[in-house]
């Protein structure tokens, strides 16, 4: 028996792991207590590390489609498919018959972050979607529009902060999400202990909201108008002060102030379903904490007002002065982010630069919106999507009306998966390609640590070597960027190569960079590290703000502490005013639609999802450990709607939007208000042809199919998935 470091990768909290091993199998997973983030923290996921990484359902070598069935086949005879059929497909109809599909775990490995923009660049395709229209994409783009960069999202500072206000998330099930943070529970019990204030926005009693000193039980769907009306109070009592030196960076508060005069507390409490009262305390509490943060996940985001909610957000976290302060919202500084330039105008964020095909829907951060991705394979036309490739990735499960991408999916002349799995999604591929399991494979969160409540860097070698028949997924990604370049054969090292080589000729030429002038090809002789990936990782750390390299890492298996987060303005605006530009005009232009909001009645029942916390969205439901006991696909209603209704606990009811209907056990629960009924995301493991088998014996149902892809946020293209209404009915 023996013992090895490795960070898990099975959510945001990016836990380090110490893990028990008999021979090349992980037979235990603990919390590693030397680890200079989490210390020692540890989840059910992170626990469960052996059982997934073992999991007998992975697949343990490339399948190929022959005679319409998936069978196995050499990794040479797979790449050598997919050279032989893209190709003439491009050729033929351009490179927009091409469309790539990117999922969540995608971000949780080491090759998800270096080659999937390689890739892009290789397939020169405008057909991009992922799971960011599903989840994140409206942060994105209020960062782009207020900072000019849509990676600069600020995350509260939790250990410092004396109040957080936290709209739409639970991160006692999730473990926070857009702010990294081992032991997010730890963290708010701490933030009480100290008499910090903690005020949770959520129409479900979660776990976090009972941890609560307030909890506001909002009408799903209504946040962008509470978070105007806090704006209002501001003003409307001057408590609007963004302070020295947040006020000389910060354009367009008087804009603001005259784009929320309607939405006073009494003005948004009918469609909010709360008093103007609690609205006005919220906003003062707020205003009058020495230190505060605003933080809103998921149920802010994938609602109808997404991009507006989450441009509030800051909008507070500006206007209280608690933008960029310590004990506020502040901008972490990765490791391999760039090194910081002198502050100045940039080229800003634009949005709508090219549309989708079928409905016109505008690309947000080169994206599409995943719900369009079926009319884009279905509808005949010019550049119609002919071939999809997906990576970590199960849209069917993920994106609205499954139903109909799964039969989209079924047409196309060509797909290609990278996952381990054969899923609800990849089950119609041609050739799909499977990584191998995590222990086999080294880690570094490129996305993670760009978002963590503080600077650190970790990095873990592969705890054991590869078994005969797998290859690296670095490796995979590189082969699949050659096979569809025209590059097939090329040694894979060749795509590294490429890319240190183009990002040394930029960086040698730029004064504000650390290799500033010095001779590329030395440096790149100079690069350490296993393989291509390594070496570019390496690279990346000596362009970056810390002066790091590789070997600097490998000498600290539990990582190294590069301390709080501290102020970054103005030097990472990018805005073209340099400045933070705090009313854009594409928000301004969305605002009529909120105001409108203000005159619609509540209607009948609305549905949210839920995050469990042995659960992340559909790709943990094939561990037994993780797809057990109160993890259940169960509808939650309220004890007077059951009633109201006639229906049961534990019996079956029928649930219908416009997208479908599905039959559900329901749980009577008062953890969600009145007038709001929950079931949880990413099930529906029910389809022929998937090779899942503890999934399959709970399959669940896909709360999804209730939609039919028309609900978007209109400025990120992100599917509303929370907050819609719904029609029950009990089934005999």
């Amino acid at each position: 028996m023996s013992t090895a470091l490795r960070i898990c990768p099975l959510c945001e909290a990016t836990c380090g792991l110490t893990l028990t091993l008999d021979g090349t199998r992980v037979t235990g997973a603990r919390g590693d207590r030397d680890d200079v983030f989490s210390q020692g923290f540890i989840c059910p996921k992170g626990a469960s590390f052996g059982e997934v990484d073992a999991d007998p359902d992975r697949l343990t070598g490339p399948l190929v489609r022959k005679d319409g069935t998936l069978q196995e086949a050499t990794w040479e005879e797979a790449f050598d498919t997919i050279a032989a059929r893209i190709r003439p497909l491009t050729e033929t109809y351009g490179p927009n018959a091409v469309g790539l599909v990117l999922g969540n775990p995608n971000v949780h490995t080491m090759a998800g972050g270096l080659y999937p923009p390689l890739l892009i660049g290789a397939l020169r395709t405008r057909n991009l979607f992922t799971a960011s229209t599903l989840d994140q994409m409206p942060k994105h783009v209020s960062s782009g529009l207020l900072f000019g960069d849509p990676f600069a999202i600020p995350v509260p500072d939790l250990d410092r902060t004396g109040h957080l206000l936290m709209l739409g998330a639970n991160p006692l099930d999730s473990n926070g999400s857009l702010c990294t943070a081992p032991d997010f529970p730890g963290k708010l019990k701490a933030l009480r202990r100290r008499g910090g204030t903690l005020t949770v926005v959520d129409p479900r009693r979660t776990r976090t909201a009972r941890l609560a000193d307030r909890h506001v039980a909002i009408r799903p769907g209504t946040d962008a108008l509470f978070l105007a009306a806090l704006v209002h109070t501001l003003f409307a009592e001057g408590l609007a002060d963004p302070g020295i030196p947040l006020a000389d960076r910060v354009e367009g508060v008087d804009d603001v102030r005259e784009a929320v005069r309607e939405f006073t507390p009494e003005a948004v409490a009918a469609a909010c379903d709360l008093d103007a009262a609690t609205i006005r305390t919220v906003a003062r509490e707020l205003a009058a904490a020495p230190t505060a943060a605003v933080y809103g996940r998921m149920g802010s985001s994938t609602v109808t007002h997404g991009t507006l909610a989450n441009w509030l957000v800051d909008v507070l976290n500006v206007l209280t002065g608690n933008l960029d302060r310590p004990g506020g919202a502040l901008f972490p500084l990765s490791a391999t982010a760039p090194a910081p330039r002198p502050a100045g105008p940039g080229r800003g964020f634009a949005l709508g630069r090219w549309s989708s095909r079928v409905s016109g829907h505008p690309e947000a951060k080169g994206e599409l919106p995943m719900a369009a991705l079926a009319e884009e394979i279905e509808t005949e036309g010019e550049e119609r999507i002919r071939a999809v490739i997906t990576i970590a990735a199960n849209p069917v499960l993920s994106a609205p009306d499954g139903l109909r991408l799964d039969r989209a999916l079924g047409s196309l002349d060509l797909m290609v998966a990278i996952d381990p799995y054969l899923n609800e999604t990849t089950r119609h591929a041609d050739v799909v390609l499977p990584p191998p399991p995590p222990s086999r494979s080294p880690h570094f969160d490129f996305s993670f640590n760009g978002l963590a409540v503080r600077n650190q860097v970790r990095f873990t070698p592969a705890v054991v070597p590869l078994e005969d028949g797998l290859m690296d997924e670095c490796e995979i990604h590189a082969r699949l960027i050659l096979a569809v370049s025209g590059m097939h054969g090329a040694p894979p090292s060749a795509v590294d190569d490429l890319a240190i080589g183009t990002t040394l000729a930029k960086a040698v030429t730029q004064e504000h960079s650390p290799l500033y002038g010095a001779d590329p090809e030395a440096v790149a002789a100079g690069l350490s590290g296993a393989g291509g990936a390594e070496r570019r990782l390496d690279l990346m750390l000596r362009l970056g703000p810390y002066d790091l390299t590789l070997d600097d890492l490998l000498r600290a298996p539990h990582g190294i502490d590069l301390g709080p987060l501290e102020p970054r303005l103005p030097g990472l605006l990018r805005t073209r005013s340099g400045r933070v530009e705090l009313l854009p005009e594409p928000i301004a232009a969305d605002l009529p639609r909120l105001r409108a909001a203000l005159d619609a009645p509540p209607g009948g029942l609305v549905l949210v999802g839920r995050r469990h916390l042995r659960s992340n969205n559909s790709w943990l439901h094939n561990a037994p450990s993780l797809n057990s006991g109160s993890n259940r696909c169960t509808l939650h209603v309220h004890p007077a709607d059951a009633d109201r209704l006639g229906l049961a606990d534990g019996k079956p009811a029928r649930i219908a939007a416009e997208g479908g209907a599905l039959e559900v056990e329901v749980e009577i629960t008062d953890a969600v208000r009145s007038g709001v009924v929950s079931l949880p995301h990413g099930w529906g493991h029910d389809r022929p042809g998937t090779r899942l088998a503890v999934a399959e014996a709970r399959p669940g149902v896909n709360v999804n199919q209730l939609l039919d892809g028309s609900r978007l946020d209109p400025l990120s293209g992100t599917a509303v998935l929370n907050g819609f209404p719904v029609e029950l009915a009990p089934l005999p």
